[in-house]
């Protein structure tokens, strides 16, 4: 079980949020799987429009990463990718209860799995690097189901309620959650029990130890902390996604990070990141509709960054 971080007092609201949220939950399952993802892709289209939630945010990072769209491809491609948030929000909203059988049998296609039993068998854990791709929350599920112990790197939430219920739900599909201030001390003893750490790479939080490297072709500030783990603690370093296919079900792709030492630590820890960057730019290009564009993925910079190469 995940050990608890100093409890916070929660408020009217947060309670009431916690309510909302648990009734409408309770609702959505009554749909079943499809019948539920349908409204969430429904519902996170009315947020793109008319109601135009981070719109512009979408839509100028979408034009930016693929300057050759029109206007209107643009705009076909944001669409979607609310589509994808929303029904991902609702399939991880709805997943605690569902049979490791059922889990199992929405997923279509497996590619390289023989890399995580690879890394399994040195026995000295496994690090995982994902992004806001498809649906992280089911991956981390389905390797749980697969029987690999997971614990997962995870940013703390506003309402203390509604975290307690997550990490919970987490902890029943077989995921152990580590808040990301307690990394430093939680993540090596989850590898020497041969655990796989998963961490999503593609977020520039405040206070976590991060480096610059190109993502579409301008600087993002990218984490750095599965690149230091690795070569701290000679842990494998494998590279996962889990995406959604035409069909409804899932695929489920994983392959190795080269990890090298040249004796300039430093220079090492930026080439992994530099690494797994790339890598999931390249399933982001396979994938666009299916990427987090509602995050603001080059809000940081360095400060002499060109102006081409600004957050769009």
């Amino acid at each position: 079980m995940a050990e608890s971080s100093p409890a916070r007092r929660p408020t009217l609201a947060h309670r009431l949020e916690y309510a909302a949220t648990r009734g409408a939950v309770a609702a959505l399952r009554l749909l079943g799987w499809r019948g539920a993802s349908w409204v969430g892709g429904r519902l996170a289209r009315f947020a793109y429009r008319p109601l135009g939630i981070r719109r512009g945010v979408v839509e100028r990072q979408i034009a930016a990463a693929f300057p050759d769209l029109s206007p209107a491809d643009v705009q076909r491609l944001a669409e979607r990718s609310y589509d994808n948030l929303g029904r991902t929000s609702i399939e991880a909203a709805i997943l605690p209860g569902t049979s490791r059988e059922d889990l199992l049998a929405r997923v279509e296609r497996v590619s390289g799995w023989e890399h995580v039993e690879a890394a399994l068998a040195k026995g000295q854990g496994i690090i995982c690097v994902t992004g806001h791709l498809g649906n992280w929350e089911l991956g981390g599920a389905f390797v749980a189901a697969r029987g690999v112990p997971i614990d997962a790197v995870a940013r703390g939430m506003a309402n203390p309620i509604f975290e307690a219920y997550v990490t919970r739900t987490r902890h029943d599909i077989g995921m152990t959650v580590i808040h990301d201030k307690d990394a430093v001390r939680r993540t090596p003893r989850a590898l020497r029990d041969n655990h796989l750490v998963a961490f999503l790479s593609d977020h520039d939080a405040l206070g976590l130890a991060s480096t610059f490297v190109p993502f579409f072709g301008r600087p993002a500030k990218t984490p750095r902390g599965p690149a230091v783990f690795a070569l701290r603690f000679d842990a494998p370093v494998l590279f996962m996604v889990f995406v959604r296919l035409p069909s409804g079900r899932y695929a489920f792709e994983c392959e190795p990070v080269v990890v090298e030492r040249t004796g300039d630590r430093e220079q090492d820890i930026d080439a992994i990141v530099r690494r797994y960057t790339v890598m999931l730019e390249a399933k982001v290009r396979e994938y666009p509709e299916q990427y987090f564009w509602q995050h603001r993925r080059w809000r940081r910079q360095p400060p002499d960054t060109p102006a081409h190469l600004r957050e769009p």
